[in-house]
């Protein structure tokens, strides 16, 4: 950032302690003040600009300019602060951070932390291989299983090259699918609902890990002849802090889930996150672009709401049947949420992905 920009854009960068646990950061552009929440595992050391900006708190509270302090996401920073990089030297989160800080706050919030299935699923004629982390708690949906807790959080290894959720077709075409990937979830059996997963959801991607509210976008069912819209969902959304303009809502395509042709299936509500550079630009960060083309505004995480169970009927129809108990089931992608926390255009520039792709052109 240049001198005569500092003048221009009136640009004031302050540190103030860590307070309940969190340390923040405050910029300020003009009369524009917005609280910035880090993660505590990140750190960035201020190395220029002068702590003038006004804040509310007490003198005491200010760090020395020396002094680190931790960030989650570069991306959170409006546009006009991006030059910021000059001044702050960013050391953002990596995948194994992320998956573990997921992993832990489902934990603290009373959930089983559960291992990784087989990528073979066993006992599931249906399933050639393992498409989700809700496979192997199918029977648990089912209510034909009884496991010792009712909430569990997993990182499933997934592979997805064929049958219903087939991916291989889009690797490629996109820059966020793979046939082979990560997916953090955290489950419910007949313990919480819709209110309570939305919850949770809002406040892990806004309050732990620091994403902005105008770059999040959320889908829900908007229904259909079988099954009616998901208002619940909607409402829950806009009461965790969503505006009602963010709140779409999509067709059976986008918006109910189901493992396979038959089984555990339900409406689904979608988080989706805008990549682009300036999140007030109405052309890009527009609803015109979730689930739409590019990869500009990618789905980062799909709560599916099991209710119902879907057979195969003797004349050949499928019959929906509602659960013993209405579940949870939720999936993000661990490679999509390390390209926004590590503020990169695509799942293979993460260091999830990016050093076996430079591996492997060494050996070529």
């Amino acid at each position: 950032m240049r001198r005569s920009d500092l003048s221009l854009l009136n640009f004031h960068f302050g540190l103030i302690s860590e307070r309940l646990g969190r340390t923040a950061c405050f910029c300020g552009f003009y009369s524009f003040l917005r609280p910035l929440r880090f993660d505590p595992k990140r750190k960035c050391e201020v190395r220029k600009a002068k702590p003038t900006l006004p804040f509310r708190g007490k003198a005491s509270e200010i760090r020395p300019l020396t002094q680190t302090v931790q960030i989650a996401a570069f991306s959170v920073l409006p546009p006009a602060c991006r030059s910021l990089a000059q001044y702050v030297k960013f050391d953002l989160m990596t995948g194994d951070e992320i998956r573990e800080k997921f992993l832990s706050y489902f934990e603290k919030n009373g959930h089983k932390r559960v291992h990784s299935s087989p990528l073979l699923p066993a006992n599931d004629p249906t399933l050639l291989f393992t498409n989700a982390g809700m496979n192997q708690f199918k029977d648990v949906f089912l209510g034909v299983e009884k496991r010792d807790y009712t909430r569990a959080t997993t990182s499933q290894k997934c592979i997805r090259a064929g049958g219903k959720h087939n991916d291989l077709d889009e690797v490629g075409k996109t820059a966020r699918h793979h046939t082979f990937f990560e997916m953090l979830g955290n489950f419910s059996f007949g313990d919480y609902f819709k209110e309570e997963a939305i919850g949770f959801a809002w406040d892990l991607l806004v309050n732990e890990f620091g994403l902005d509210i105008e770059r999040l976008w959320f889908s829900v069912f908007e229904g259909d002849e079988e099954v009616g819209p998901d208002d619940e969902a909607r409402e829950f959304w806009i009461k965790a802090g969503a505006r009602p303009e963010r709140v779409l809502g999509f067709g059976r395509k986008d918006n109910f889930w189901q493992m396979g042709d038959t089984g555990p299936c339900g409406p689904c509500s979608e988080i989706h996150y805008f990549m682009g550079e300036d999140p007030s630009d109405p052309e890009q960060n527009s609803p015109h672009w979730v689930n739409g083309p590019g990869d500009t505004t990618m789905e980062i995480w799909n709560l599916v709401f099991m209710q119902y169970n879907r057979t195969l009927e003797a004349d050949g129809s499928f019959l929906l049947t509602p659960l013993p108990a209405p579940s949870v089931d939720t999936g993000m992608g661990l490679e999509r949420m390390t390209a926004v926390m590590q503020h990169v255009k695509t799942n293979y520039d993460t260091d999830l992905i990016k050093p076996l792709v430079e591996f492997a052109a060494k050996l070529a």
